[in-house]
């Protein structure tokens, strides 16, 4: 009896406290809010039910509910998501004491891993470019870099074969060598011939191939054949693939209608 007397009193104290930090949110809210903020009535019925089930749940799972209960505020009424908030993050820690610290933690720390990975690999392909880039002048310099037929006045030129791609100067000059490339496999290759850059979209995506990604697309063909972003270390469907940068160096360097010499 004593058991069910707690619960029961555990439930009226998390019920009140929810109601008082609910008045306290709409006291202080914009009068421009008030109208479409939801009145502590209906509140009760769509909100307070949610809220007293925190304690029969997990600390994850009730960080998961809050979300949803969030999202769906959200969904319907963004003014009034945003001043239930702390009413609903309120509820939570009565039952989980600091579980929004810990999770807004994690979120960060997960933001910041992903953003530090992110510029490692930046800075380890720019790394490599600067270093192909060196090479190629060395070799320039040398008179020992191959072109192939590749004529003098082509600003961007690729041979399939020898998985290779650079930048002219329009003279025949090698101005950069990217350091990684694909072309396309078997049945999808990448066409060779004479072609000139015909459209560029920064941020491309595929809709013929599940809205794939193609950062710093530039189209060379009317037929969806691109310079762009993606791994080399994959065969295409008939695109010139580049690292990450290398596609920004070709967007920087190559203009609108420079010819293509693909071979």
């Amino acid at each position: 009896m004593s058991k069910i007397r707690s619960r029961a009193g555990a439930r009226s104290l998390r019920r009140a406290t929810a109601i008082g930090l609910l008045t306290a949110t709409l006291s202080v809210a914009p009068a421009a809010h008030a109208q479409t903020v939801p009145s502590i009535d209906s509140l009760s019925s769509n909100v307070q039910s949610q809220l007293d089930e925190f304690a029969g749940q997990t600390r994850e799972n009730a960080w998961a509910s809050r979300n949803q209960m969030l999202e769906a505020l959200q969904n319907v009424n963004p003014q009034a998501a945003d001043a239930l908030r702390p009413v609903i993050d309120g509820a939570i820690e009565l039952v989980f004491p600091g579980l929004i610290e810990q999770k807004n933690a994690e979120i960060r720390a997960a933001r910041e891993a992903e953003e530090r990975a992110h510029a490692e690999q930046i800075a380890r392909e720019k790394a490599a470019a600067e270093e192909a880039a060196r090479k190629a002048e060395a070799e320039r310099q040398a008179q020992r870099f191959d072109v192939g037929p590749c004529p003098a006045d082509a600003r961007v030129c690729v041979d399939r074969d020898g998985r290779r791609t650079w930048l002219q100067d329009g003279n025949g000059n090698v101005t950069y060598v990217a350091q990684g490339m694909s072309t396309g496999k078997p049945g999808e290759e990448t066409p060779a011939g004479t072609y000139y850059i015909n459209r560029k979209v920064k941020d491309e995506i595929s809709w013929e191939f599940g809205n794939a990604p193609m950062p710093y697309a530039m189209y060379f063909t009317n037929n969806g054949h691109a310079f762009h972003e993606g791994s080399p270390a994959y065969q295409s469907n008939g695109c010139v693939r580049l690292t990450h940068q290398d596609a920004v160096r070709y967007w920087n360097d190559v203009p609108m209608g420079s010819k293509v010499f693909i071979y």
